[in-house]
């Protein structure tokens, strides 16, 4: 690579490394460690085409999803065992008007999703946390729409029976929360 797609490259991660980050937690249950790992492969994977990538968030969302669908077709799926760390930073911002039921709804979310499998939450997180139609998304995973719109359907309902305290939660208390947190808070098809 160039001096110049180098430069390009570091401006690229510097800017949208959070977004990407945010994205491959979600698609890992919410484990951040394995998260940081997704995102560096594909980071590392990008940086060998850089100079011939014409959309580079795009390329590498895509390679983060293609990646968690290769880790949940692995017969024996290689997990690294988590000890003793320090806490994370706290954020900063205000994370909406009150704090304590934001950060609850948060870890209720975040904990009902680990709960799902791999293909259930990478489903999830590819309609509703980054929006996509169905037909990308059965495009993205290798599926038919069908399976994607099966797929929604029962992952919704497991995440229901996980944490029925979701689907208490409206659209009008959802949307006072903060939406640049990006964790998912309704659970409608």
């Amino acid at each position: 690579m160039n001096a110049e797609g180098l430069e390009s490259f570091r401006d690229f991660v510097d800017s949208r490394s959070a977004a990407l980050l945010r994205t491959a937690v979600l698609l890992c249950g919410g484990d951040r460690h394995a998260g940081e790992d997704l995102l560096q492969n594909a980071l590392v994977k990008a940086a060998g085409r850089w100079q011939r990538i014409d959309e580079p968030e795009a390329y590498v969302r895509r390679i983060l999803y293609r990646q968690q669908v290769s880790r949940w077709r692995l017969k024996w799926p290689r997990r690294e065992v988590s000890v003793a760390e320090p806490p994370e930073p706290p954020g900063t911002g205000d994370p909406g008007p009150d704090p304590a039921a934001a950060t609850e709804l948060r870890l209720v979310m975040r904990q009902a999703l680990s709960r799902l499998t791999a293909r259930q939450r990478t489903v999830l997180v590819l309609r509703y946390f980054e929006d996509l139609p169905e037909a990308d998304v059965a495009r993205l995973l290798g599926c038919s729409v069908g399976t994607v719109r099966s797929t929604t359907h029962r992952s919704l309902a497991r995440l229901r029976d996980l944490a029925p305290e979701l689907t208490a939660l409206g659209p009008a208390e959802a949307e006072r929360f903060d939406s640049r947190d990006h964790s998912p808070v309704e659970v409608r098809p």
